[in-house]
C-alpha cells in the first residue's frame, strides 16, 4: 500500500474570507516527482486546471513550471483576494498509485471545522468537486457530524450552495464542478451546457468552468 500524504500545509491568513477545499494533490507531489509544467504548490498539477481557469478569469499570465516565481504568483493572487486553501484530506492509502478519489483508503481528514473556528473572517468554503463518494463535499458532510452539524440547502442549482451555523457565524459552501478533466463527461450531460453548446458550437467544458468559477473567484 502506498501512503499518500498531502504535501502542503493549509494556506490561510488572518483576513482570509474564502477557502478552496479539495481532497489532495496527485501522488507525484507527495514524492516530489513533478512534471515539467507542474507547479510545486496547491493545485499545481497541470492536468488539474483550477489555476488555468483563475488565470483566464483574471488575466494573470501565470507561469506553469517548477519555478519559485510560479509559486509566488499564485500566493500573491490568493493574498490579494483574501482566498485560502485548506484541502480536507491529510493522508490516505492506495493500492494503485493514482489520483483517483475512489481509490483512497484509510483516509485521515483534516479538522476543517477547527480551521474555520480559528480564522473568524472565513465566510465561504469553495468545494472543488461535489458530493460524489470521496469528494470534498462528501467528506465535509461526514466531518460535520463530529460536531453535530449539517449542511442546509440554499440552492440545488449547479453549483449547489449550502450553509451551516458555527458559533453564530453563517458559513456558506459552494460545490463547484471539479477542475479535473475527469469531470468533463459530467459537464457534457448538463442541460445548461448542452444549451450553451447549441447556442455556440465552439463553447467548451473549459469555457463552462470559467463561466461558473468567475462568480466565486
Amino acid at each position: 500500500m502506498f501512503l499518500h500524504r498531502h504535501p502542503y500545509q493549509p494556506f490561510i491568513q488572518d483576513n482570509t474570507r474564502k477557502l478552496i477545499v479539495g481532497t489532495l494533490p496527485p501522488p507525484r507531489f507527495s514524492v516530489g516527482d513533478l512534471l515539467e509544467k507542474d507547479v510545486d504548490f496547491c493545485y499545481g498539477s497541470y492536468y488539474n486546471s483550477l489555476w488555468l481557469y483563475i488565470d483566464k478569469i483574471h488575466g494573470l499570465n501565470l507561469r506553469y513550471d517548477n519555478s519559485q516565481e510560479a509559486i509566488e504568483q499564485r500566493k500573491q493572487f490568493l493574498l490579494e483576494n483574501r482566498i485560502g486553501i485548506c484541502d480536507i484530506v491529510e493522508s490516505c492509502k492506495r493500492e494503485k498509485i493514482d489520483a483517483s478519489d475512489l481509490g483512497m483508503q484509510n483516509i485521515v481528514l483534516r479538522n476543517l471545522v477547527g480551521y474555520v473556528k480559528k480564522y473568524p473572517n472565513v465566510q465561504t468554503l469553495l468545494f472543488i468537486g461535489g458530493n460524489s463518494k470521496n469528494g470534498p463535499e462528501y467528506f465535509f458532510r461526514k466531518h460535520l457530524k463530529e460536531y453535530d452539524l449539517e449542511l442546509e440547502v440554499v440552492s440545488h442549482e449547479v453549483p449547489r450552495i449550502h450553509e451551516f451555523i458555527l458559533n453564530n457565524r453563517t458559513i456558506k459552501t459552494v460545490s463547484l464542478t471539479s477542475s479535473s478533466g475527469s469531470a468533463n463527461r459530467a459537464i457534457g450531460s448538463m442541460p445548461l451546457y448542452k444549451q450553451l453548446k447549441i447556442n455556440d458550437p465552439d463553447f467548451t467544458t473549459f469555457d463552462f468552468r470559467v463561466m461558473q468559477y468567475s462568480e466565486f473567484f
